[in-house]
């Protein structure tokens, strides 16, 4: 059985490769031609698990973000699927209400918890601030 460590890496690696099918996605014709035809051939070149396969072909872009995909390579692949932004964004808000908090990735080093409660903190702090003046 591996040890935490072990899961750690395995689980930074597959964010890794899930980010590079997406980054390649976002900036490749050829690849996203190859996306629509044959996603089961294109997919066997890179490291995915079963979860994160259904997340990217779906897309279940709620998944794919509690995973800890980059949110820049995300909102891209987002609009490159036909997402508007307000759908991305409800998209990711519905991710951390039905599989909790991110993952692993930036989001979760942060504590990032979406975009309405990332504003709320901010209206907070500059309303406490006003109040010390």
């Amino acid at each position: 059985m591996p040890d935490s460590s072990e899961s750690t890496n395995m689980s930074d690696m597959s964010l890794y490769y899930v980010q590079k099918l997406l980054y390649r996605f976002n900036r490749d014709v050829s690849i996203r031609d190859c996306f629509h035809k044959d996603l089961c051939g294109l997919i066997q070149s890179f490291d995915l698990t079963d979860q994160e396969i259904e997340a990217i072909s779906a897309p279940d872009l709620g998944l794919l973000y509690v995973m800890g995909v980059n949110g820049q390579i995300l909102a891209n692949f987002a609009a490159l699927r036909g997402y508007p932004w307000p759908d991305y964004i409800d998209a990711l808000e519905a991710g951390l209400r039905l599989y909790g908090p991110v993952r692993s990735g930036i989001y979760m080093e942060t504590g990032y918890q979406g975009v309405k409660n990332h504003t709320a903190d901010i209206l907070a702090r500059k309303r406490a601030s006003k109040k010390e003046e």
